[in-house]
């Protein structure tokens, strides 16, 4: 088993038992931890009660909530990677799938070893995780995040955070430790375009306000001048 692997969560959406049980075996056997669910609903309700996960793989074609309106929903406070499982003739599916939401598709019927091969290049691809995001993740003594209920818990007290101030932390502490550019965080934000430097400041000095001690000198999320903005790491 991949020790990497091991840290990293997997939620599998799709109605078709059978197609659950396939995936999971396969991630399983690659060392993942897998969790299934048969709707949207499903599927955020289990986000709820254990926290996102890493990656999750979406089928596009689900009665209720489908694939495309669950991945919205969930990228309005996070940056989830999703892998869209489309089939084989749904081009203008796949096309609006990685322009709006998806980190890669695969086409059914698939390959479980291609499948396996495209979830670890996505994981290396958006960065190394050094801790699995619990329901609560904690930063330290005095701060704690749920990014599931878009709360920050500061010194005990729930702060709410809007859902871009979510996102914006789930990006930086998907690489604590590490600067993320300006550019990176925009094109995350805000994948269509259109915003600019300064609406990110406002957002990060907003956030600061919540959830430092001194939003004038912070510790949590710092300024890398001219590059970006470096969020420290978890010790929790």
């Amino acid at each position: 088993m991949d020790h990497q692997a091991a840290l990293q969560r997997i939620l599998v959406v799709d109605d078709d038992e059978a197609v659950l049980r396939l995936v999971r075996d396969k991630l399983d056997r690659a060392g993942y931890e897998v969790s299934t669910a048969r709707s949207g609903e499903e599927a955020l309700d289990t986000i709820r009660r254990y926290g996102l996960p890493h990656l999750a793989i979406v089928d596009i074609h689900m009665p209720g909530m489908d694939g495309f309106e669950f991945a919205e929903v969930v990228q309005e406070f996070s940056d989830l990677p999703v892998i869209m499982l489309t089939a084989a003739d749904e081009e203008e599916s796949i096309i609006r799938g990685i322009d709006c939401f998806a980190e890669d598709y695969i086409t059914k019927p698939f390959s479980p070893r291609e499948l396996v091969a495209r979830v670890g290049r996505v994981l290396r691809r958006i960065g190394d995780f050094s801790y699995a995001l619990r329901p609560v993740i904690p930063i330290d003594d005095r701060l704690s995040i749920d990014l599931s209920t878009q709360k920050a818990i500061v010194d005990g007290v729930p702060v709410k955070l809007t859902p871009t101030e979510s996102k914006l932390l789930y990006i930086l502490m998907r690489n604590a430790g590490h600067t993320v550019t300006m550019q990176l965080l925009l094109s995350r934000l805000w994948p269509l375009g259109g915003v600019f430097e300064d609406a990110l400041r406002v957002h990060v000095h907003h956030l600061r306000r919540k959830i430092e001690p001194d939003s004038g000198n912070p510790h949590y999320i710092t300024t890398v001048r001219g590059i970006g903005y470096r969020m420290v790491a978890p010790n929790g």
